[in-house]
């Protein structure tokens, strides 16, 4: 469902990619390891359509993103990708509940149709009781837990993590890292992610290394 040849990227005089190649299948999990610098986030950005490769391509259920308009590409993304980032990004004026539905109201769906799936999701990982609560009130594995669940809303294509776990204890990640799993039991949810944790790549279907813009 996602194939990219041939990605080549670079900043200024700096490559960063030289030339990446990767398929994922529907409900694959595929983790990318290797260093800081390596080019890891870089690659989840343009497979994301957040930066454009300098020449490559990227096809998504059939679709090279870049041949779309901005105004297209925006809608692409808000309809087929999830992100997950290590900081939740979580607006802070917002409940939880509010936060998960922003997706759904970008696409022009009903509130009441987005808040329905929304409580569905927040019962999904056990949040449903703190749906009226901001950010500031919830923990950190609850923060989190609230951003899979906001990258869910739209039922996207592809969930791309970057470092998921990276800022929670090593009790919030695992429970993180079992929720993937579950999502893709439940949903046959794709995900690639980005990550420093070995017990979550060596879960994965398949663990990618990246060195020196390049899977080694």
């Amino acid at each position: 469902m996602l194939i990219a040849q041939q990605l080549f990227k670079s900043y200024g005089d700096l490559p960063i990619l030289k030339g990446i190649d990767l398929e994922v299948k529907k409900g694959e999990i595929v983790a990318i390891v290797g260093a800081s610098g390596a080019g890891k986030t870089t690659l989840l950005q343009l497979l994301g359509t957040l930066d454009t490769p300098d020449s490559g391509e990227i096809s998504l259920n059939g679709i090279n993103p870049f041949f779309l308009s901005s105004k297209e590409l925006s809608a692409f993304r808000n309809q087929h990708i999830g992100f997950i980032f290590q900081f939740h990004q979580l607006l802070p004026e917002f409940t939880a509940l509010e936060n998960c539905i922003l997706p759904a109201l970008i696409k022009g769906t009903p509130k009441k149709e987005a808040e329905d799936r929304a409580i569905k999701l927040l019962d999904l990982v056990g949040l449903t009781n703190r749906s009226v609560h901001k950010p500031a009130e919830l923990s950190g594995g609850e923060q989190q837990r609230i951003a899979v669940c906001r990258a869910l809303m739209n039922q996207p294509s592809i969930l791309l993590a970057d470092e998921p776990s990276g800022n929670l204890d090593s009790h919030n990640a695992v429970e993180l890292h079992k929720l993937f799993f579950t999502l893709r039991e439940k949903f046959n949810q794709t995900f690639v992610i980005v990550t420093h944790n070995d017990d979550l790549a060596n879960q994965a279907d398949r663990k990618l290394v990246m060195k020196d813009g390049r899977f080694v």
